[in-house]
């Protein structure tokens, strides 16, 4: 057995050094990377052959050597990602916005999935579905104890494949089953509204390839039916992010041109980079410029309206760039709550045709120098998300409660946890139980409402807020809510 297992460590040394040698090539021809230490390699090399003979089962190769790519990987930060076969082509799908599937916004209710809304034009709408409507049985699948990424799972597949949905729809009483054939859905990550002759609310949701499109034909829609137009609330908040371009192009439309709009600092120097409110750093290459369209059908009116920019703890990365660079050039007050706080850049390196690696190469940094990572932007305004107050942000995770997190390259090193900082976290974990509790009390109370006001309605507590900032009428500023800083890791 010794001798076999030395015969199959060496293989494995041989392998694994034979494909380090190309990386360490590569590396260097990079000029960014001292040589890979040998001992560790023998080590991994040796734990991989022992792992494939001493192993109580057989163990396939393939997944063992994915698995520890995966767990490197994700030792460097909480955004740093290995991704497979199966999730680089749902990572592809976010950024596209793009995926096959049936054509409905969905949550969860007492155990079953509950459609918000049937995307417009798709197989689902199509079909009927409406608002509200339950879905029970997914195929042969009963939909009761699966969690909503196990239910969207399997309502997408292939194109032109079919998926039998049962329905149960409340307000008729009745149960109904509803065959609906997959198709290519595309998501608008753009909504707008007229709230009041003159105020215009344009909620973006995430950055995606469609977004500065979308977002240039709904704004242009909405000066066709008013050229007039007093104030503009642009709706940021639980807008994760997503494309970098797309939020220097969403910043251009209402930035003068040529002003720097983010900033990025890395190792490499090609993560060295100002980009500016211009065609040349938001532009694809041989696509049109929604936003040179938007100015000349607007006559430029989108670099003049009043603005107020809503963001929450939910809004992070690209959304805080553009928060961030609209405030640093006074172009546009923000009101509503301290951001989540990721400013840190993932560049996409493809492995193969079908795997790759999404890795941190970068810190942002707004115009003025500040860096956004696990501190985000601070509002101008701070307003509650309702006339209660913020009823549960405490139970919300920010970039700075997350394990690994980076700092925000400005950090002093780590000190050991005071008496105050333990005081803090122990108020801050009392008040997460509070607003745990009262979720849970408000959930039995009322089984089939929001517990929070959707965005864009009447009863948006911090579009009312917003609308009066634009007005000059007086703002409802939170009472209770305090800038939260970076804090440093106990060591």
């Amino acid at each position: 057995m010794s001798h076999k297992l030395k015969i199959v460590g060496w293989v494995a040394i041989g392998a694994v050094a034979g494909a380090l040698t190309t990386v360490q090539l590569q590396a260097v021809a990079r000029g960014s990377l001292a040589p890979l230490p040998l001992e560790e390699l023998q080590q991994l090399a040796a734990v991989f052959g022992m792992v494939k003979t001493d192993y109580v089962e057989p163990v396939d190769e393939k997944k063992l050597i994915s698995e520890a790519i995966t767990g490197m990987v994700a030792s460097l930060d909480p955004h740093s990602q290995y991704f497979d076969k199966k999730s680089f082509k749902e990572f592809r799908e976010g950024t596209s916005g793009r995926f096959v599937g049936v054509g409905i916004e969905i949550t969860m209710e007492d155990g079953l999935v509950k459609v918000v809304s049937p995307i417009e034009d798709s197989p689902a709408f199509r079909a009927g579905l409406k608002t509200g409507d339950l879905i029970t049985k997914i195929d042969d699948t009963q939909v009761k104890g699966l969690t909503i990424n196990e239910a969207v799972k399997l309502m997408r597949g292939e194109p032109r494949t079919k998926v039998l949905l049962n329905i149960f729809r409340k307000d008729e009483n009745r149960t109904f089953p509803v065959t609906i054939t997959r198709e290519e859905i595309k998501t608008q990550s753009v909504k707008s509204r007229v709230v009041e002759p003159g105020y215009a609310w344009v909620r973006v949701s995430q950055f995606q390839e469609r977004t500065v499109e979308d977002f240039a034909r709904k704004v242009e829609d909405i000066y066709k039916a008013d050229p007039n137009l007093k104030g503009m609330v642009l709706d940021l908040r639980n807008d994760p992010g997503g494309l970098l371009d797309s939020a220097v192009a969403l910043s251009a439309a209402f930035l003068p041109e040529n002003v720097t709009v983010v900033s990025t600092n890395g190792q490499l120097e090609d993560s060295k980079f100002v980009y500016k409110a211009i065609p040349q750093h938001y532009l694809r290459r041989g696509g049109t410029d929604p936003i040179k369209r938007l100015t000349e059908n607007t006559k430029g009116a989108l670099k003049r309206v009043p603005l107020v920019v809503l963001v929450n703890e939910g809004s992070a990365s690209a959304s805080e760039i553009v928060a961030g660079a609209l405030q640093d050039h006074k172009r546009g007050l923000i009101l509503g709550s301290q951001t989540f706080g990721k400013g840190s850049v993932q560049t996409v390196r493809p492995l193969g045709p079908d795997t790759g690696l999404k890795i941190t190469t970068a810190r942002y940094y707004t115009p003025s120098g500040n860096s956004i990572q696990a501190k985000g932007i601070v509002p101008d305004v701070m307003v509650d998300e309702t006339l209660e107050g913020n009823v549960f942000a405490a139970l919300r995770t920010r970039e700075a409660d997350l394990q690994k997190h980076l700092n925000n390259g400005t950090a002093t090193p780590e000190q050991p946890m005071t008496d105050a900082r333990r005081a803090e976290e122990q108020q801050r974990e009392e008040a997460r139980e509070v607003a745990r509790k009262r979720l849970e009390e408000e959930a039995r109370k009322n089984p089939n409402q929001r517990l929070v006001p959707e965005f864009g309605t009447d009863k948006d507590f911090q579009l009312q807020q917003a609308i009066n900032q634009l007005k000059g009428r007086p703002v409802m500023v939170s009472k209770t809510m305090a800038v939260r800083v970076e804090e440093k890791k106990e060591n």
